[in-house]
């Protein structure tokens, strides 16, 4: 794969297909149906799908593409490919609370190697340049033309005073267990895959996350805290998490910063 070719295309794609989110999100009203798995989709997760995987078709037909509004046709055994979240968040969309992504990755042997995040609500993008050192852009977001951009790191944690991060929408008296074995100093919660941007950012050092997600959830974010100089690990024993697995369904994780001295499950 030709990074410096495709970092503007994801780029590219990311943003219109946050224009076309923001369109449906700030109308009067929008489509909420529900999934065979009962999780809920909108009009604007198939619009974003629909824009995105045509582009990357387009641009990179030899590729492998794993989108989470087309999982069912799945069967990806290539050992590169591009994975795609449309919407991540569909929650934070349809209650309004804007912490939803637009989430496109590169996933090479297993490892997400290159991505982009972008939150169109908040104003936020996060992605992996060429070389694979993960950028917030400034904005103004022009699809065309990239903003400004400036080198995100994570920070060099205090084990006495850390900074945890949580789900918004799915937080549970075991992620509170577990956070409790930390020294915490202070907590926030935020939606989607903006929890890895926090940490990769340095606003936060820790997200421990013991619940269901899929690869396509965490593979862009993933890619941005690794760029950042963080790690994602499973909860379990530590070990990298790793992508393409059969059904693409993630065990529990945590995303930390390197200076995190890590508890046992």
């Amino acid at each position: 794969m030709n990074y410096s070719e495709l970092i503007p295309v994801i780029r590219r794609l990311a943003l219109e297909a946050g224009d076309k989110i923001m369109e449906i999100y700030n109308a009067d009203d929008f489509d909420v149906k529900v999934k065979s798995d009962s999780s809920p989709v909108t009009e604007a997760d198939e619009a974003a799908d629909a824009l995105i995987s045509a582009g990357l078709r387009a641009a990179f037909p030899d590729v492998a593409l794993v989108t989470e509004e087309q999982a069912d046709s799945h069967d990806v055994t290539a050992k590169t490919f591009l994975i795609v979240d449309p919407l991540d968040g569909t929650k934070e969309f349809i209650n309004r609370r804007g912490d939803f992504t637009v989430n496109i990755a590169l996933v090479e042997d297993g490892v997400p190697t290159r991505g982009v995040v972008y939150a169109p609500a908040k104003n936020r993008m996060f992605y992996t340049n060429s070389v694979g050192q993960s950028v917030e852009e400034q904005g103004p977001f022009d699809a065309a033309t990239p903003g400004e951009t400036a080198p995100i790191r994570v920070t060099d944690p205090d084990n006495a005073a850390l900074m945890v991060v949580a789900s918004k929408s799915h937080r549970d008296q075991a992620t509170d267990d577990y956070i409790g074995k930390y020294e915490v100093k202070d907590m926030t919660s935020a939606g989607s895959s903006l929890k890895f941007c926090l940490v990769a950012t340095g606003e936060a050092d820790l997200y421990p996350r013991l619940g269901r997600t899929m690869e396509w959830d965490t593979a862009a974010g993933h890619a941005v805290l690794a760029g950042a100089g963080g790690r994602v690990v499973r909860f379990d024993d530590h070990t990298p998490l790793a992508y393409g697995k059969d059904g693409f369904a993630n065990p529990f994780f945590i995303a930390y910063a390197p200076g995190v001295e890590l508890k046992d499950a």
